[in-house]
């Protein structure tokens, strides 16, 4: 049985396109590797088919047939106003018809570096980019450049891009160095990282004890978001941050996700925990392309055309995604916004929580500002083995009954959750009503 509510089409709105979601996947697997360009939107560890959506407006997506749902996934974190909000699509406009791209500098750069440094003061200086993937690989970079040392620290679950020296798995015994866990990846750049269990104090020790004068950088989400929701305790990373300051390591905050999510000031701020660089992306952006990393001045100097570490890039701080990303920092810095975000994400977990327990699933939510995880487990998880052992197969079946029934939650066990401002009790309570009839399948 579906809800009816959510199955029901838009009145307001006809797609353009004759093919189904079906046909233009068929088509695209032709032309594009897995049909995707980017690996989740396939739903290969969920199944079936992935939606080709058209049109964003609100809460809400529209998908090749017309159908509508309500978005969890936000774009994965940017679209933290909604869709199409009409003070950033009106920004754009004006300023597509300014020119959409230079190569050279421009006000708005120095106002988004500005508005980034006002909001982070960990953050002195500040560098723009394209991707998170460009901010975590130039962090890196840095930090290398800045201690004169190879070793690079990151942990289980955190996903920090597609840099090569960070996509890999831990070696085979304890503290070695690490293996590449993607084919293209040389055994001598994985063999440069060690990779640790999150939110564990004794393996951080241990390593730094191991390798207390090899490691340049230590890199991590403050909340992670890659192996689904899972916060650590203010006692790691309080601990990491000693450690790093004792041993003149930098301590990197990737942020991409959570910057300007979870709260106004990001994570750090939370936590109360200042680290030397940051990487932020997402929000920064507003849905267009557009990453940052910033941090310490002293190391922020070490760049190029200054310092000795080389990064550039040609369509960096371009003034479409700069405008859009001003647009939404100006928005999300109104009276209340974060309070009410919050507010909404734990509505929403705390519905799913009791419609699960009322059909007596073994569920489990948080929430932390505008992001969520739900796990079909007893107990709120502190480590990916946690994660690991949650029912993914009853995650399938429940992510399949809420897509039919107009609910577009992440693909995939193992990625978090996202709420807008533009989400209100009309969209929370039929998300609630759609996972009653969910557990109940």
């Amino acid at each position: 049985m579906l809800n009816p509510l959510l199955n029901a089409a838009s009145q307001n709105y006809n797609p353009t396109m004759t093919q189904t979601n079906e046909q233009l996947f068929t088509e695209s697997q032709h032309y594009i590797p897995g049909g995707v360009n980017s690996p989740v939107r396939a739903f290969k560890s969920v199944g079936g088919t992935p939606k080709f959506m058209q049109r964003g407006k609100g809460a809400y997506l529209w998908d090749a047939e017309g159908k509508r749902y309500i978005d969890y996934i936000g774009s994965w974190g940017p679209m933290i106003v909604g869709h199409a909000h009409a003070k950033v699509v009106a920004a754009l406009q004006a300023r597509a018809a300014l020119g959409t791209s230079f190569g050279t500098p421009t006000e708005l750069e120095l106002e988004l570096a500005k508005a980034i440094c006002r909001l982070m003061p960990s953050i002195e200086q500040v560098r723009l980019v394209n991707s998170g993937t460009e901010a975590t690989m130039s962090s890196i970079r840095l930090a290398r450049g800045y201690t004169q040392r190879d070793v690079i620290i990151k942990f289980e679950g955190c996903y920090h891009g597609h840099v090569d020296g960070l996509l890999v798995k831990a070696g085979s015994g304890a503290l070695t160095f690490s293996q590449p866990s993607s084919a293209g990846v040389p055994e001598q750049i994985a063999g440069n990282t060690l990779v640790l269990p999150y939110n564990d104090i004794q393996a951080i020790e241990t390593a730094f004890q191991k390798y207390p004068e090899q490691i340049a950088a230590v890199i991590l989400e403050p909340i992670a978001g890659n192996m689904n929701l899972l916060i650590p305790s203010r006692e790691f990373l309080l601990r990491l941050r000693e450690l790093c300051t004792q041993l003149n390591t930098v301590l990197i905050f990737d942020e991409v996700m959570t910057g300007f999510r979870v709260n106004l000031h990001g994570a750090q701020h939370l936590f109360e925990i200042t680290p030397d660089l940051t990487a932020i992306g997402k929000v920064i952006g507003g849905g267009m392309p557009l990453a940052a990393f910033g941090g310490k001045r002293e190391i922020m100097q070490l760049l190029s055309p200054v310092g000795p570490v080389y990064q550039a890039g040609t369509l960096s701080g371009n003034p479409m995604a700069v405008t859009a990303g001003l647009k939404t920092l100006e928005l999300i810095q109104q009276p209340l916004f974060f309070e009410t975000l919050a507010q909404t994400t734990k509505n929403l977990c705390d519905g799913l929580i009791a419609t699960a327990k009322a059909a007596g699933i073994a569920f489990n939510a948080q929430s932390v500002g505008g992001m969520f995880g739900f796990y079909f487990a007893e107990a709120i998880p502190q480590t990916l083995a946690d994660i690991q052992a949650n029912d993914h197969k009853r995650f399938n079946q429940f992510f399949h009954s809420m897509l039919a029934q107009g609910v577009y939650l992440a693909p995939s066990s193992y990625e978090a959750g996202f709420v807008s401002a533009a989400h209100g009790e009309t969209e929370i309570t039929a998300t609630i009503d759609a996972a009653k009839i969910a557990f109940a399948c």
